[in-house]
């Protein structure tokens, strides 16, 4: 495994002075938001698209501080209920696989999407759960009229491009957001579709990141490393279900940490290990929202408490 680092959190920074730093930091890959929430910070593909000589002088950039590539992220709704909303992120998904053909990237980081809850609606609905049986409709229709004829044509359009790893990660919000959705489409869509496994979404959802693994194996491929802590007082009150705003850390139920400071070491070493014995032998990234430190600390506490636990070398 190689320890990575998502460059959204240096954004403020030109790529170059990103990729000094975690140079620095002894990091070795870096995974690149190209549109959809991540951003463009780091690299456009509209510009990097009309320029003939962009991927030799990103490939050199990336050589000159020892880094390599271990994924694109364009994080989108590609089934948002608005057109003009699907449309733009299919788009941005589409040319993320173009920018990714021409630097040699396979791997393709996004969400599933989430539709609404018929043809004409203006919001996405995500649906928790199973009755009345209005919700079995919805989903009904989200899945078999949207989301799985979506995929299994986006990931034939991404394999024309050399992008055979689709690593959808699992956020509740979007129909896929737990190992059982994730397989789901996965079997309808094919094999292009797989996980970007984020623990920090798995964790507040009470679903145990080891086994979750296990249930997963094949289908990683790509992980971001991120941490959850629980407040146990305010879920014993109000559940994991929460609405209240990030900003409101005394009052949620949980919030996003840097990993460490929501588990401690025999649990990542727990994660790291199934991965390990599942197959999974590619990035671990480093994604900093952890609301109560800096982006340098908490990416540089993450980088020190991974290296106590990312598995290295072959056995």
């Amino acid at each position: 495994m190689k320890l990575g680092v998502m460059t959204v959190l240096l954004g403020a920074k030109p790529a170059e002075e990103a990729f000094r730093y975690l140079s620095s930091l002894k990091v070795q890959t870096v995974e690149i938001g190209t549109g959809g929430y991540p951003g463009t910070a780091h690299l456009n593909p509209k510009e990097f698209l009309k320029d003939s000589g962009a991927a030799a002088s990103y490939k050199e950039m990336l050589k000159r501080h020892g880094l390599e590539i271990s994924a694109l992220s364009v994080h989108s709704n590609h089934v948002h209920p608005k057109k003009e909303i699907a449309k733009k992120a299919h788009e941005d998904f589409i040319n993320t696989c173009k920018t990714a053909e021409k630097l040699g990237v396979d791997t393709v980081v996004t969400f599933s999407g989430c539709p609404g809850d018929h043809s004409g609606a203006e919001c996405p609905n995500w649906v928790t759960c199973a009755w009345p049986d209005d919700f079995k409709e919805v989903l009904d229709y989200q899945w078999n009229e949207a989301l799985i004829p979506y995929w299994q044509s986006a990931s034939k359009e991404a394999a024309d491009y050399g992008v055979t790893r689709i690593a959808l990660e699992m956020h509740p919000g979007f129909c896929v957001y737990n190992p059982y959705t994730l397989l789901k489409l996965r079997e309808a869509a094919g094999n292009s579709i797989g996980a970007n496994f984020d623990p920090s979404h798995l964790f507040w959802q009470g679903i145990k990141p080891a086994q979750a693994v296990k249930a997963l194996k094949g289908a990683i491929y790509h992980f971001h490393a991120k941490d959850t802590q629980l407040d146990t007082a305010n879920v014993s009150v109000n559940g994991v279900l929460d609405t209240n705003r990030y900003a409101n850390i005394q009052e949620r139920s949980w919030i996003f940490r840097t990993v460490g400071y929501g588990h401690d070491y025999a649990e990542w070493k727990e994660i790291i290990s199934s991965l390990a014995a599942a197959g999974y032998d590619r990035s671990i990234s480093i994604e900093h929202e952890d609301c109560l430190m800096s982006v340098n600390e908490g990416l540089e506490k993450a980088v020190s408490f991974l290296r106590q636990v990312i598995i290295e070398e072959k056995p």
